[in-house]
């Protein structure tokens, strides 16, 4: 029997989102109004914060949150290197610094060792490419995969430091994290930081085609960004939208162009409220690779913790070059041959030619995201995923792994099946 052919990711979309379209199609009102309202509304509830703002991508919550926040030229944010061009280029559209961050070696989110070490060499002026005296404001971690971080300690970081928070959560919907098993469950963007954003690409955890969410449980923050998402123009002006307000409006600062459609908020209400039942669905997928690859010494499998709820959006494997006759990138092409498809995330931000050759980023600058991205394959995972495609997926790892195993090693060296922390 021939093998399925198995995408990187199939968007999971319902008749319940169908219909909703076509509802919204023939209503008449198609670009922001009740319909982005009421996923503003059901999304904030979703997450536990106090106010939502639907915005056209994950990219726009960011640039909208570092505006809010007071982000200026000549100023320097902490950001993962492990991370999409997004999570560094909103500091740069402010004319800030991005300070890039090592990741941890078992989850991929941003090292808080390295990020404290990247503060005092920024304050002893030992940076290259920004100057002696530049301040540091604020952070963006990333939660790689849906895996979050450790709120507390960001917090912990962030306060000795004088820093504002913005969680760069494009994976993390719907994720949470506890500090202890007897804790109750903090959901990502429930007080997580001063903004949480979230992202609705076409192959997130719930989709609206393009779009994204900034939520916060500061007003004047969510004030702020409201009035920049529409050119500047003063809050009453949204209420035009809404059928209540009049003509006027008063431009009260030079914003963007960032409003989310009703065309995709329909999309995205229902998909919202089928985001947990998704997440099971690809958290079981997780399961069966897990339990299927996890005995293999050529690759290692993604991190779980207990204090966790993963939202699954990635299945990263690490490969064990050491173990094999072949690299990363033969891997996915044998894997593309195979008619499986992957992708890596990320090429760091610091082995990009903008931040290498334009700010002078090194790769010793961070040299556990230097070597572990040359492992890095993610495989398909999505809420769409039939069993004969999983079982394709792990049947292709296996074989590839099977036919370029090098010759055996001492048992000393076998590691460990997974990574897990505490």
């Amino acid at each position: 029997m021939t093998s399925p052919r198995v995408p990187f990711f199939r968007p999971d979309i319902g008749p319940g989102e169908i219909d909703e379209v076509v509802a919204t199609l023939r209503s008449g009102w198609l670009t922001t109004g009740p319909k982005t309202k009421l996923f503003e509304e059901r999304f904030k509830d979703a997450v536990g914060a106090q106010h939502a703002l639907a915005v056209n991508s994950c990219t726009a919550a960011l640039h909208l949150a570092v505006d809010a926040l007071g982000l200026k030229a000549g100023q320097a944010v902490l950001v993962p290197t492990m991370t999409f061009a997004a999570t560094a280029e909103v500091v740069r559209y402010q004319g800030a610094y991005p300070i890039l961050v090592d990741c941890d070696p078992a989850t991929l989110n941003m090292d808080l060792s390295d990020a404290a070490r990247k503060l005092e060499r920024l304050r002893a002026g030992r940076i290259e490419g920004v100057p002696a005296g530049t301040p540091a404001v604020g952070i963006i971690p990333v939660h790689v995969g849906g895996f979050m971080m450790d709120v507390d300690a960001v917090r912990s970081l962030a306060e000795r430091h004088r820093l504002w928070i913005i969680d760069d959560a494009a994976h993390a919907l719907p994720a949470a994290w506890r500090r202890r098993a007897e804790d109750r469950w903090q959901r990502c963007g429930e007080g997580t930081a001063e903004i949480s954003c979230f992202s609705f690409y076409a192959n997130k955890t719930i989709t609206t085609g393009e779009g994204g969410m900034a939520v916060t449980n500061v007003r004047q923050l969510a004030d702020r960004m409201r009035v920049m998402a529409l050119h500047g123009l003063s809050t009453d002006a949204w209420e035009r939208y809404s059928g209540k307000g009049s003509w006027d409006y008063r431009i009260v600062a030079p914003g963007y162009k960032y409003n989310l459609t009703d065309v995709a908020a329909s999309l995205g209400v229902h998909q919202l409220g089928r985001a947990e039942q998704m997440r099971a669905a690809r958290e079981a997928v997780a399961r069966h690779y897990v339990h299927a690859l996890a005995d293999l010494e050529e690759i290692e499998v993604p991190c779980e913790s207990p204090d966790r709820i993963h939202s699954w959006h990635l299945f990263p494997i690490r490969l064990r070059l050491d173990r094999l006759a072949i690299d990363r990138d033969q891997f996915i092409r044998d894997l593309a041959t195979a008619g499986i498809g992957t992708s890596v995330h990320w090429r760091p931000l610091h082995l990009h030619p903008y931040y290498s050759d334009g700010l002078h980023w090194r790769p010793q600058d961070c040299p556990v995201a230097t070597e572990v991205w040359q492992r890095l394959i993610s495989l398909p995972i999505c809420s769409a995923m039939r069993e004969d495609e999983v079982a394709a997926v792990i049947a292709t790892v296996r074989e590839l792994c099977a036919r370029n195993r090098r010759p055996a090693w001492s048992s000393a060296e076998t590691p460990e099946a997974a990574l897990t922390v505490p």
